[in-house]
């Protein structure tokens, strides 16, 4: 590692009613691979935009070299080589893969889309991946147009480039790549600013770990020298054990059956969800799992087959159906999916369950604010105010409210598509203990998610989709993450293998 090429020195930043940031100063060096580590609402979000120009600190100075700046403007952030990858995409879904990686940019004498498609491919190659250059944008999966993402940054051959987790949509394989991909570039003297709560990838990956606690510096530690045990404790505040609950107790009588079911790219799935059920639902990126939680919210048609809830079949043919007989859905996309993000927190919690705190056509204030503050209390969120606006909240808080929604329409049967993606180590804690007291009430859960210790730390049974189909099914005496694996690769997992 080499010079100091980034200082942040007393960094402040106040929202109404929240400190974000308070008195924060750290240095990043040449060539290396800096993590920043902390709880949801930590201020780590608040920290990039600061320094990729989009958010103005109250107090503090950003050092780049040997210039000094109060405050920097996204051109100005741009022209001193910083790049930011987003954890929410920043792409133009009309547009191809092509022309969103070299938008702004010069390709040659003129911007052709030949010289365009040419560029891309190149760095779709570097990466390992095939991606049509000519696609557009919204029809690609979410893990593609991650690897958009990164392609576009790294296209711009950033002296600073900030990943806020960039491995959230990524299949292993394609985790590896990327890692691959900030290898070189460290060995090349970017520096890299890396945020994610995948405590496993931190130690992969960097040469310094930060954390963050309340929007203050808690302690830098060479990576090397930490342990994981350490820095959760820095992180926060407190001794925490990374457990499952133990899960011990017999599922009841089938409450959820699909019976061959066909559409939006899946084909004769069937399987059943019994009551107190945990379900855990496993692939690879692309499988068909957020397709299917679709299909049975009513979100997209079933095309073929049934669907029976208590063994009578019912036919459901949109979310606001759903919810009507017991199903509730927390979706992957929580920004465009989950929530109103231009609504507050307490109308984002209670509306779906109006009916419930309403008498007549008139809604009771009292109820829908005890409704709202009993959620926001049990899951933690951080926000001065019910009135806050949830667009203002950190990826990690939005998902709390989502999840505060679902749980508050006294839905039974719980569909969690990755209900931890971006959520810190802290508060999956919450999350998984809270699932598991929902299930001793007897509400059903069916938990898609690619963390794999969590499917398999979670889930009573697993059932494997590979390429749009049921590949098999795994009782809990025959977990493993071969056995998944084989299973989502297309091939026949045996004990005996």
């Amino acid at each position: 590692m080499g010079e100091t090429v980034l200082s942040l020195e007393g960094i402040t930043k106040v929202y109404p009613g929240v400190v974000a940031l308070k008195d924060f100063s750290l240095d990043f060096r040449q060539g290396e691979v800096h993590a920043i580590l902390g709880e949801n609402g930590a201020g780590k979000s608040t920290l990039i935009k600061i320094v990729a120009g989009a958010v103005e600190p109250n107090a503090g100075f950003i050092k780049i070299g040997d210039q000094s700046f109060a405050r920097l403007s996204p051109q100005q952030a741009r022209s001193l080589g910083i790049e930011v990858i987003y954890q929410e995409f920043n792409l133009m879904p009309s547009l191809s893969a092509a022309e969103n990686i070299c938008y702004g940019q010069k390709t040659g004498r003129f911007a052709s889309q030949r010289a365009m498609e040419r560029k891309a491919k190149a760095l779709f190659d570097e990466f390992e991946v095939a991606i049509d250059p000519r696609a557009l944008v919204r029809n690609l999966p979410a893990s593609q147009q991650q690897i958009v993402e990164i392609a576009k940054a790294v296209s711009r051959s950033a002296r600073i480039l900030i990943m806020d987790e960039p491995t959230a949509p990524l299949s292993i394989a394609e985790v590896e790549h990327l890692f691959k991909l900030i290898r070189k570039f460290r060995e090349l003297g970017t520096t890299i600013i890396y945020i994610s709560h995948r405590i496993d990838e931190l130690f992969a990956i960097s040469d310094r770990v930060t954390v963050m606690r309340d929007g203050r510096f808690v302690a830098t530690r060479e990576t090397e020298s930490t342990t994981r045990p350490e820095l959760i404790n820095l992180m926060v505040g407190r001794e925490l054990k990374e457990a499952y609950p133990e899960r011990t107790r017999a599922p009841g009588e089938t409450v959820l059956e699909l019976r061959g079911v066909t559409g939006n790219g899946d084909s004769d799935i069937s399987f059943e969800l019994r009551s107190g059920e945990i379900l855990g639902l496993a692939g690879l990126v692309g499988a068909g799992r957020t397709e299917l939680a679709k299909v049975i919210v009513g979100a997209a048609r079933l095309e073929s087959g049934r669907m029976l809830i208590d063994g009578r079949p019912v036919s459901i043919r949109s979310p606001r159906e759903a919810l009507s007989h017991g199903i509730g859905l927390i979706p992957e996309n929580r920004k465009e999916e989950g929530c109103f993000l231009e609504m507050d927190i307490g109308w984002n919690i209670s509306f779906a369950s109006l009916r419930n705190i309403s008498i007549g056509p008139i809604v009771g204030r009292k109820k829908e604010k005890a409704l709202a503050t009993g959620y926001r209390d049990l899951m933690r969120i951080k926000a001065p105010t019910l009135e806050q606006k949830v667009k203002l909240l950190s990826g990690g808080n939005q998902q709390k409210v989502v999840l505060s929604k679902t749980l508050a329409a006294k839905s039974r049967i719980l569909i969690f598509d990755e209900p931890t993606r971006g959520i810190d180590v802290g508060t999956r804690q919450d999350i998984y203990r809270l699932m598991d007291d929902l299930t001793r009430e007897g509400i059903s859960i069916l938990m898609i998610s690619s963390d794999m210790e969590e499917l398999l730390g979670m889930s009573d049974r697993i059932v494997v989709i590979a390429e749009g189909r049921v590949a098999g099914t795994l009782e809990r005496e025959g977990f493993s993450q071969r056995a998944v694996l084989e299973l989502a690769s297309g091939g026949s997992y045996k004990e005996t293998a």
